[in-house]
């Protein structure tokens, strides 16, 4: 007959303090979840709706901003504009309190489970995406509102001198606020002290075609160390290193103002890094402990004399086993994967009429990849509001704008 244990030689709190772990782990392990698999089409114009519509509430957000990317390339700005302002009320809304960041921390929840908001660096690209938006439209108070808080978003950074560092939100928000009748210099000079890449000329409050510039592949989130606890990025890529851009005559020749895998990896640490940190930790010690006690426990059963404490550390190591199988220190590396790596900017002063500007990307040795340049067809109006042409080498071409 199999051996028997004598209840009365375990107190009945520590046989609730073992039953309250098992329902612990249990309740972890039927927690994680798996996310819904969607078959893609790698079209974010088409994907997202549907992800929005059948997927986790969690990753509406991050569609969204995958979908405004596209739009901003193929022209389609309702869509753009729809899918971001819906994104930062969302965001805006999920720095209060919400549940499912809150679980996220909890040992046996992976960080993943949250609601996707973006690292700094992506949720500072939904600002200024938007902020191109509103400037189109004739609303340059409002695209320097957004630029504004797109530096918040970055203003945070574990090393100070990396704080709202990003040269084109600067630039744009002097230039904006010149043409607001103000007096921007400061924030000129301050987007220069900042360039790293390509220093950024002193602008022309009367440049009347404002042209928004972006290429490269942005970077990519990879989870690292023994329980893919530790947040990482892989540098972006870009085989162009400058633009030229050619209309009526005139030229601008443009480097990067801004560099998105510098940005996303000059932040310091997350608070989320500290817990998924502990939950590491948890993990590996709940499994050594696990194995030490199922190894003793073994030992100790084989024998009658010990074969109660045996059967005792038996069960408290499979429990301990089940903890750390249960808990989630892995780094969500959910990531908004359709981001440029650079980003540059352009303007010109022209009379109101119909142009065709060419935008050629060029490498390291200013000599032209054909198959990315892209030809713009638009029309400077005579009311005097601003033209903003919005340009990536991923852009349809030719495209009227």
């Amino acid at each position: 007959m199999p051996p028997t244990v004598d209840k009365g030689r375990f107190p009945s709190s520590g046989r609730r303090w073992a039953a309250a772990l098992l329902l612990a782990a249990l309740a972890g392990c039927a927690t994680a979840g798996k996310t819904p698999s969607y078959p893609l089409t790698g079209d974010p114009l088409v994907d997202g709706p549907r992800a929005i519509a059948e997927g986790p509430e969690r990753d509406r957000v991050l569609w969204e901003c995958r979908m405004a990317a596209a739009a901003l390339r193929r022209g389609r700005w309702d869509v753009a504009k729809s899918s971001l302002d819906d994104a930062l009320a969302r965001i805006s809304h999920i720095y209060g309190p919400d549940k499912s960041a809150r679980k996220a921390r909890s040992l046996f929840h992976k960080e993943a489970r949250k609601t996707f908001v973006g690292e700094p660096y992506e949720r500072v690209m939904a600002w200024y995406y938007r902020g191109i938006l509103y400037w189109r439209d004739g609303e340059p108070d409002n695209a320097r509102a957004c630029f504004r808080s797109a530096q918040l978003m970055d203003a945070d950074a574990e090393t100070h001198a990396y704080a709202a560092d990003y040269v084109l939100l600067d630039y744009l928000d002097g230039l904006a606020t010149m043409k607001l009748g103000g007096d921007g210099m400061d924030m000129i000079r301050r987007a220069k002290k900042h360039a790293r890449l390509a220093i950024p000329p002193d602008p022309d409050p009367r440049a009347n075609v404002l042209c928004f510039i972006e290429y490269g592949k942005g970077p990519v989130k990879y989870a690292a160390g023994d329980y893919k606890e530790q947040l990482r990025f892989k540098p972006g890529y870009s085989k162009a290193k400058e633009v030229m851009v050619r209309v009526d005559g005139k030229a601008a020749h443009v480097g990067p103002y801004d560099d998105l895998y510098f940005q996303a990896t000059t932040r310091g640490g997350r608070v989320m890094d500290y817990v998924l940190g502990r939950k590491a930790v948890f993990k590996s010690t709940a499994d050594t402990v696990g194995d030490a006690a199922l190894i003793t426990g073994a030992a100790l059963a084989v024998n009658r004399k010990t074969d109660e404490a045996g059967l005792a550390l038996l069960a408290a190591g499979a429990v301990s086993k089940i903890l750390a199988a249960a808990a989630q220190p892995q780094a969500d590396t959910r990531m908004w994967d359709n981001l440029p790596l650079y980003l540059t900017f352009a303007a010109f002063r022209l009379p109101p009429g119909a142009y065709q500007a060419s935008f050629e990307f060029l490498d390291a040795d200013r000599k032209p990849f054909p198959e990315l340049t892209k030809i713009v067809k638009f029309r400077v109006p005579a009311d005097g509001r601003d033209t903003v042409l919005f340009v990536s080498d991923q852009s349809l071409s030719p495209q009227e704008q």
